[in-house]
């Protein structure tokens, strides 16, 4: 069992952790005072090969393996997890589109998304359902000349007045999973409309609404067969749950390393807080748990890696992940005192910031029903 990375890996991990702290973690607070993503700043992470790099070659990605993913994403984090996200979501709308789309869509979108100078959104959550997912009411009509109509809302969809493109989910068919198809959609396109939510955290990323008016979308943006875009979104969630878990663990690693610092400099009744153990246990207790779920994440990417199941793992590894991350920056912000509390010092952005992922992407209860149903069946949770 290896648990080291390999020399490209350890490069990959190298230009990821110096352009997190040189380019990311200086502007943290300043990007979510601006409520917006620093377009230059993404074009410098896709120049650098930090989003989508698992993308086919052929549409400008590198055919990075999962787990090297994961390491991007991690460093990032320690940067402003924010910015992270956008690899996050880089890597799953990438993929689905490389996938499922037609060769001149997929030629046209995936090098966009993997050099930077596109941000996409996944359309899936609507007002009436969050994690009743396939529950869409959103509706995708045949308009008689062989495109489709789209009507309908989506709600709490991460960069919505940001994303130049959106994997959209619309409802093609009668009731359940089966009858939604998904659909890649410009959203500068007429009928579409944008709201923005007033959040606790992540304002750089920010979440919002879209409104689909009658928007014509012409069937060859249709992605995969219809009726089959809620199975390919699930498929792909495996993969960013993990990533998802690594986002916020990089968060978490950011205010123990600062916190670290913080307790061997700062004195109290003339010895360093360090050698206090009500300051060094709860520490050493958060290095355990942070490094229990790290290995849970990289597990679950290097199980995708050679081809096992991992949709277990992966959900713990979006329930822990936030979780695991919350407590960690909370003890944190206490262990830095009155300072702590303050905006002068990023842990109350993080810890704003993580608590937004212990919703998105899957609520701790719907991974802990994945993870009891992949133990003991569907059947026996349902009439058991």
């Amino acid at each position: 069992m290896d648990f080291s990375f390999s020399p490209e890996q350890d490069a990959i991990r190298d230009t990821a952790r110096r352009f997190a702290q040189d380019k990311l973690a200086p502007a943290y607070k300043a990007r979510e005072d601006a409520q917006c993503l620093d377009r230059d700043v993404v074009a410098e992470m896709g120049a650098l090969g930090l989003i989508a790099g698992d993308s086919p070659a052929e549409f400008g990605g590198f055919d990075l393996d999962s787990v090297s993913v994961g390491i991007i994403v991690e460093e990032l984090s320690h940067g402003d997890m924010n910015a992270a996200y956008v690899q996050v979501l880089g890597s799953l709308i990438a993929q689905i589109i490389a996938t499922h789309a037609n060769e001149a869509a997929a030629r046209e979108w995936v090098p966009k998304i993997v050099n930077g100078t596109a941000l996409a959104a996944l359309a899936l959550t609507e007002p009436g359902g969050g994690s009743d997912a396939a529950n869409l009411r959103l509706r995708a009509e045949s308009d008689g000349d062989g495109g489709f109509i789209l009507n309908g809302e989506k709600t709490s969809i991460s960069l919505a007045d940001q994303a130049d493109v959106a994997v959209v989910f619309a409802r093609t068919g009668g009731a359940g999973a089966r009858g939604v198809s998904a659909f890649l959609t410009p959203l500068d396109v007429p009928g579409v409309s944008r709201t923005r939510f007033d959040d606790l955290g992540s304002g750089s990323v920010g979440r919002g609404s879209l409104f689909f008016d009658s928007v014509r979308v012409p069937a060859a943006m249709m992605l995969g067969e219809e009726g089959g875009g809620f199975r390919q979104v699930m498929q792909g969630f495996d993969y960013s749950r993990a990533l998802i878990g690594l986002q916020c663990l990089g968060a978490a690693r950011a205010s123990l390393d600062e916190t670290w610092a913080h307790v061997s400099e700062r004195e109290a009744f003339g010895r360093p807080l360090a050698q206090f153990q009500g300051v060094s246990f709860p520490l050493a207790e958060a290095e355990a748990r942070y490094r229990t779920t790290r290995l849970i994440c990289f597990e679950t990417l290097w199980r995708r890696d050679q081809g096992l199941a991992h949709t277990s793992e992966a959900a713990m590894s979006k329930w822990m992940g936030p979780k695991t991350s919350v407590d960690i920056i909370h003890d944190c912000l206490l262990m830095n005192g009155q300072m702590g509390y303050a905006r002068d010092l990023p842990h109350q952005q993080r810890l704003r910031d993580v608590i937004g992922l212990e919703i998105g992407d899957g609520t701790a209860q719907i991974m802990k029903m994945i993870v009891a149903r992949e133990k003991i069946g569907r059947v026996v949770l349902q009439h058991g």
